[in-house]
């Protein structure tokens, strides 16, 4: 595990840092096409690999795609101790304005943390063409940030690790092992403010839920159903946990996301 003492934060460059020895299959994806593109973004602990399918399907129906690695993630986990929402935030509004300068029409996809992300630019940006959010955590309990503050204020660093939530058991996510406590604690705080700008998104919504989810409440979906303003499509992942898009209903997730997207570009 790599020293805090001898790092230096946000690294120069962006994320990952210049010759990062990443976790096998954590590399940011890309993929040309067009008119319209997609940005795909992964969930907190994780990495690139876990949406890596998602973001082939959107490219194979002939979009333009970027799936960037998340700061602190796709390394280590000390790394991750260092970020904040703040700082996931800049890193997709950083990728969204890349694709914006070149696409007729974007559409946002996100997992967990990301989806959580992909609301909060869809609120902020209401040219997003629509946005997935797959077992989004916007609605999170006052118990749960209660509980995370009292294990920092106990001063642990580290909780147990959260991913590989997978109800196939022959799928193993390469998330990190361990759960930075500040930086958990941040990602529930953002969720908890981000609820009251729900109802600022007004673009096409798909949300994809799992009925068993180890990670997310499944009441967050409902709460980000009934309070956003434009139109509402929902599936129930009745065979995944929370990590769908690596489960036994990733076709499904690739398929009906693929669908949306053409629906809400035009594209056919």
């Amino acid at each position: 595990m790599s020293d805090p003492a001898h790092r230096s934060w946000p690294p120069a460059g962006g994320w990952p840092p210049p010759g990062a020895d990443l976790v096998d299959g954590a590399e940011p994806w890309a993929a040309e096409g067009g008119p319209h593109s997609v940005l795909v973004l992964h969930g907190f602990t994780s990495n690139v690999g876990s949406m890596r399918g998602l973001a082939e399907a959107f490219a194979a129906a002939g979009f333009a795609v970027s799936a960037p690695l998340l700061p602190g993630h796709g390394t280590t986990v000390e790394d991750l101790a260092e970020c904040t929402w703040d700082d996931w935030y800049a890193a997709a509004l950083e990728a969204y304005r890349d694709l914006a300068g070149e696409a007729d029409k974007v559409i946002v996809a996100g997992l967990s943390l990301g989806a959580a992300l992909t609301a909060l630019l869809a609120a902020d940006h209401p040219e997003i063409a629509g946005i997935v959010c797959i077992n989004p955590p916007v609605a999170p309990s006052p118990e749960m940030l209660e509980a995370v503050q009292a294990i920092e204020a106990s001063g642990e660093a580290y909780m147990p690790g959260i991913g590989s939530d997978i109800a196939d058991p022959d799928i193993v996510e390469s998330a990190y092992e361990l759960t930075p406590v500040a930086a958990v604690g941040s990602l529930i705080a953002a969720a908890d403010g981000l609820s009251s700008r729900i109802g600022d998104i007004s673009c096409p919504l798909l949300i994809m839920t799992s009925a068993q989810d180890h990670v997310v409440p499944p009441t967050d979906s409902d709460f980000l159903a009934a309070a956003v303003a434009g139109p509402v499509e929902r599936i129930n992942l009745e065979r995944s946990y929370h990590v769908a898009t690596l489960d036994y209903d990733k076709g499904l997730i690739e398929a009906e996301a693929v669908a949306f997207a053409r629906r809400v570009t035009g594209q056919p």
